[in-house]
């Protein structure tokens, strides 16, 4: 086995101690320059590398929960609060949004081009005809009495009276 193998090696096994390049660098005798060059122009080395490294990361997550589990056995308020909030759905910090909207009648000529364009997309306005928004927020079309085209005979239309 070359020099370079028996440090490559070697830093793997630091590596999968420890998932941090530097130290593993330090321990093994290695330089980071070489370490990252050599994952640069070697694909088998740097396969190696990301392997050794989801190694040791792993390591720590099993050793970070045990710890985390002493802690919560010990009554440790912070580390019941953080396994809550990061492992239980109910825990999880929340955004609540909130805005104040004015309660207006009518829509904007914009609101109203919208409106207009996605009745034609849902295939409930047809092209050529005219939208005409009345003060309900709804809108009035040619009214035909063929089923699925927005006719009176459409369920999808509310009736005038409020009636259904």
């Amino acid at each position: 086995m070359s020099k370079k193998s028996r440090l490559q090696e070697a830093f793997f096994n630091e590596l999968k101690k420890v998932p941090i390049v530097l130290v593993a660098c330090e321990k093994s005798g290695i330089s980071r320059n070489s370490v990252y060059r050599w994952k640069r122009e070697d694909k088998e080395f740097s396969k190696v590398m990301d392997e050794a490294l989801a190694e040791g990361e792993a390591l720590v997550n099993d050793m970070s929960e045990s710890q985390l589990l002493t802690m919560i056995k010990e009554k440790n308020w912070s580390a019941i609060s953080f396994w809550l909030r990061h492992r239980n759905p109910r825990f999880k910090d929340k955004i609540e949004v909130t805005s104040k909207t004015e309660d207006t009648d009518e829509l904007t000529p914009a609101q109203a081009e919208v409106v207009k364009h996605a009745l034609k997309l849902a295939k409930l306005l047809p092209a050529d005809e005219q939208l005409i928004i009345n003060n309900k927020n709804t809108y009035d079309g040619k009214q035909n009495d063929s089923p699925g085209n927005g006719g009176a005979d459409d369920p999808r239309q509310e009736d005038k009276n409020g009636d259904n």
